[in-house]
């Protein structure tokens, strides 16, 4: 899968994570967390799943996390790129993820 166009899911609210995605040649990942000290690499890790689950090799991510548990940043990530390729509920086999 590909970035196709700018998505963004989440918000700033706390426990929360704002992912931004927008089409690029390479792949860039920026991440700033209120909790980066204590669970960057976690958060990283994540990241990096669910990018190599979905076939993801370029495009720019920013997020924003505050303090979001891991199963809410998988889904903004998940969420913002398939909106990133106009995907809605109809069309993704959620089973699969």
């Amino acid at each position: 899968m590909e970035i196709k166009k700018v998505a963004i899911a989440g918000t700033l609210e706390s426990s929360d994570v704002q992912v931004i995605v927008e089409p690029q040649d390479t792949l860039q990942v920026s991440i700033e967390s209120s909790v980066m000290n204590q669970y960057g690499l976690a958060i990283q890790k994540t990241v990096d799943e669910v990018l190599e689950h979905l076939g993801i090799t370029s495009g720019k991510f920013i997020i924003v996390d505050k303090g979001a548990l891991d199963c809410t940043l998988r889904a903004r990530l998940q969420t913002a790129i398939y909106r990133s390729n106009d995907l809605s509920q109809g069309h993704i086999s959620w089973g699969k993820l």
